[in-house]
């Protein structure tokens, strides 16, 4: 099956998971075959955030989506030379007409795949590595099939990102209840915080605080 050698060759790179969807809602033509790239950050990193993201995060932050769309891009260099066409979504990357949004959500992308959840920080929540990861996708014409939808998302009864975010950005209201993702936080808000009051790391470009105190980690809350 062309899946698990997706996933040899992806692991092999040092990729901490990986699956599949069908995205029939993607901006991508005929190209609605998902690969959702998972890469678990450093613990030691995220655990230095105390309060204000840390000039290591921003390098690291910077470096992991590096590797991811290099990784994506490798990827759909195997599956062009078997015939098939591709697109990479950006590891980090907003669209000019789409404020505050790539091509496509990578979140929702893995949450279709089955590899997590989405919190109320909006953050994803990897079933087993928790808010601690980045994510990449690919999108293919390519047939890939996946284990279906996670439903389990534990983090419906805590509030710590909401109390802890300077903020105020994150509203407290779950990814069930949501319609949209500005029912559940404001990048506006986050992002204007940050450009103020981090500006001299990475110019305002991170934070990392409800990641840091996020408690959904190796599947324990």
């Amino acid at each position: 099956m062309l899946e698990n050698e997706i996933k040899e060759i992806l692991f092999s790179k040092g990729v901490s998971d990986v699956g599949f969807s069908y995205i029939d809602n993607a901006d991508t033509g005929d190209l609605k075959y998902a690969v959702s790239i998972v890469i678990r950050l450093s613990d030691a990193i995220i655990d230095e955030i105390d309060g204000a993201p840390t000039p290591t995060y921003f390098n690291h932050y910077r470096t992991v989506n590096a590797f991811i769309d290099r990784t994506l891009l490798e990827l759909g260099m195997f599956l062009q030379s078997k015939g098939y066409r591709y697109i990479t979504v950006a590891g980090s990357q907003s669209m000019p007409d789409k404020a505050f949004s790539g091509r496509y959500s990578h979140k929702e992308a893995a949450h279709k795949a089955g590899l997590g959840n989405i919190g109320k920080n909006c953050l994803f929540l990897h079933k087993k590595f928790g808010a601690r990861v980045r994510l990449g996708t690919l999108f293919t014409d390519c047939e890939l099939h996946g284990d279906g939808i996670s439903e389990d998302n534990p983090c419906i009864n805590c509030d710590k990102c909401v109390k802890a975010c300077p903020s105020g950005a994150i509203l407290g209201v779950s990814f069930e209840n949501a319609k949209v993702r500005e029912d559940m936080f404001s990048p506006a808000i986050c992002s204007e915080y940050m450009k103020k009051a981090y500006q001299k790391i990475g110019r305002g470009a991170v934070c990392g605080i409800c990641m840091q105190v996020c408690p959904v980690y190796n599947g324990i809350k």
